[in-house]
Formats: structure tokens, sequence, C-alpha cells
């Protein structure tokens, strides 16, 4: 039986987010300053007034923007090697290290950006499909070369991901509202599994 299995990153294979965490590891003071600066939107995201993906974007991009992608990735990983494992919830961790891999696929679907989850991904020996940074002439550009992975997207993509492939069953792991589309679109979805 080919089994495939999606998996929400923050939240669900970690105990906290890490946007915030990567952002404010990469540069406390301007972290700080963006995070001052963007408390408004803040508080229309949480009234719902605004989407969260340009809250997202903005705040990112005030921190990153126009930093060379050498200098991002190096910094991913020092933040991989100062979170791992504790960052990741020892019951993800029991599961991924005994999945039967010779009869199973695996995704991260994560909204995050593939920059600082890239190194997770690759310690898990798992594909990423998240929401991509934009680097011209290796620069971050502040913006994002996908659409924000979460919601419907997350269904997009691993659909494009699998187009040529067929599965005897998706299975599904989230905990959170961008995580519906997926958990409904699998066979068998688990909602706050690792909880």
């Amino acid at each position: 039986m080919k089994k495939l299995y999606c998996f929400d990153f923050d939240g669900t294979l970690t105990y906290r987010d890490t946007m915030f965490l990567y952002l404010k590891s990469y540069d406390k003071k301007k972290f700080y300053r963006q995070f001052v600066k963007h408390t408004p939107l803040f508080i229309l995201l949480k009234l719902g007034l605004i989407e969260a993906e340009k809250v997202k974007r903005s705040f990112i991009s005030g921190v990153l923007k126009g930093e060379k992608k050498e200098k991002l990735e190096l910094k991913a990983q020092k933040f991989f090697e100062e979170h791992y494992p504790q960052i990741i919830r020892k019951n993800a961790l029991d599961f991924i290290e005994n999945m039967d891999r010779e009869n199973t696929e695996s995704l991260i679907v994560s909204a995050s950006l593939d920059l600082w989850v890239k190194p997770f991904a690759d310690k898990f020996q798992i594909k990423l499909l998240a929401t991509e940074a934009e680097f011209r002439n290796g620069i971050f550009t502040g913006n994002f070369a996908t659409k924000n992975c979460n919601g419907r997207e997350k269904v997009n993509r691993i659909k494009k991901e699998i187009e040529n492939e067929k599965f005897d069953k998706i299975i599904a792991f989230g905990d959170t509202s961008g995580d519906k589309e997926m958990l409904a679109f699998a066979d068998e979805s688990h909602f706050k599994f690792f909880h």
C-alpha cells in the first residue's frame, strides 16, 4: 500500500511558530523595530480586516529585504542547528523516524518561507512545499516567488507535486484553519495529532 503523508510544519511538527523565531535570530534590532511598526497591522489581522499574506510579506520584507541569499541560507542553517531537535514535537520526531520509507512518500506543506524550513526538511529527508522567497541577482526582493502556501494553496501545491503519481492513501496532519483544505483533501486527516 503506497501512502503519502502531508505534514504542516509550524505548530504541527514544531512547538512554536518559526517565522518570528527566525526573523528575531536573524536581526534582533530590525525584528523589534518592524514588530512595533506592524502592531497596527497585527491588530487588523486579528479582527479579520486585512489579508494574512500581506501582513506576513510586509513583516518579512521589513527584516530581510535586500539581504544576500547566501547570508540568509547560512543564518537558516545556524537557526536549525540552534533549535533542532528541541523545537520539534517529540511525538512528531518519533513518528518521522519510524516511518516506513519504502512504502510512503512525505511532504512538508508550509506557509512559512522555504528559507528557514528547508534545513529541517532536509534533516527529515522530506520534500518541502513552502512559500518561496523571491531573489534577483542573489538578493531577496522582499516578495514571494509563489503564492502564500496556506489554505487552498496547500492543496494546489500537493496536487501539482503528485500529478503523475498514484497513492492508495493520502494522510494529512495540521493544527490550524490554514490546514483545513489540506485536511479535507486527504483520505485520512489528523488535527493536532502530535500535541
